[in-house]
């Protein structure tokens, strides 16, 4: 009864162990689509502007703490501060944010016109890409390595099991690289389209 007692909380620990590696390659994913809004593919998004700072009263605030943005049109952001004060301190921010943008200020929102992007500025985009891609791809293997040493710290697990586990670790992987690999494909296809 005690050997079964035992295997019991050994697979218990090695499901815990498969659970949180899938779990950190499933935030890598989402960081990648994350970063993924962020590069602009030629039309106007309000997650553009998504990680702007704001200096507000003396804290730095998010963007979307102290104006509403939306989109007028493909090449057009609006941006109404709740605090026409805020204004000055909206407009600075996204400039310091180096984004590209230049702000323009009516006294009331602040307009900005999203540039056509250049062949050479499309190459540069899909380069950003495929850097955020393959840093997704490092977190997914270094989530792998994390799993598998802690396999290895395991005591008394039969070797079958602990190889049994470490094939579904590197299943797991090869589906994450694959997902980060098809998510590139329709970002490049996205940012290469004219």
């Amino acid at each position: 009864m005690c050997q079964l007692s035992n295997f019991k909380y050994t697979m218990e620990e090695l499901e815990l162990i498969v659970a949180s590696v899938k779990q950190e390659m499933d935030a890598a994913i989402k960081h990648l689509e994350h970063a993924f809004q962020k590069i602009r593919a030629g039309r106007a998004s309000t997650s553009m502007v998504q990680d702007v700072m704001v200096d507000y009263y003396g804290a730095p605030t998010p963007l979307s703490q102290v104006a509403n943005v939306s989109v007028v049109d493909a090449m057009t952001l609006s941006i109404q501060p709740w605090d026409r004060t805020a204004l000055g301190a909206i407009g600075k921010g996204i400039v310091n944010s180096n984004l590209g943008f230049a702000p323009s200020n009516n006294g009331d929102v602040i307009i900005i016109n999203v540039p056509p992007l250049t062949e050479e500025r499309r190459r540069d985009l899909a380069k950003q890409a495929k850097g955020e891609t393959d840093q997704t791809k490092v977190t997914i293997r270094n989530a792998r390595q994390e799993g598998n040493k802690e396999l290895k710290r395991l005591e008394g697990i039969a070797e079958d099991l602990i190889k049994g586990v470490e094939k579904d670790i590197q299943e797991l992987t090869d589906a994450f690289v694959r997902k980060s690999d098809e998510l590139l494909k329709v970002k490049e296809a996205e940012i290469l389209k004219v």
